[in-house]
């Protein structure tokens, strides 16, 4: 496993998650109990998959080796193993973050590359 992880957030969410010191989730993580993220060989297709046509995102670099047992990998698609937190995401444990955005045909796009 990686210690590093990625998680694409609304960048308006990110900014609340800031001044909270922590992120709770977006909509689907609420709805699933725990906080979704990829590795860097998943991030292409969870972008693809679930932000196509999506603007003023955000892309953490969310430090795994700060979490005990409420990180779980788990299997998803085709048996991937993702990285889920069952606990809010402490702001401290991003590392970087990036603004981009996702074109309609699921590519990313980011602001300091263009």
């Amino acid at each position: 496993m990686t210690d590093i992880a990625y998680k694409i957030v609304d960048a308006a969410e990110w900014r609340a998650a800031v001044a909270e010191g922590r992120y709770d989730g977006a909509a689907v993580d609420l709805a699933d109990g725990y906080i979704h993220m990829s590795t860097e060989a998943q991030l292409a297709e969870t972008a693809r998959r679930h932000f196509s046509g999506r603007t003023n995102l955000l892309l953490l670099n969310v430090d795994l080796s700060r979490f005990g047992d409420d990180l779980v990998w788990e299997p998803s698609r085709g048996g991937d193993l993702f990285p889920h937190l069952y606990a809010p995401l402490p702001v401290a444990t991003v590392t970087a973050s990036r603004a981009f955005s996702v074109t309609a045909d699921g590519e990313m796009t980011f602001e300091d590359d263009q």
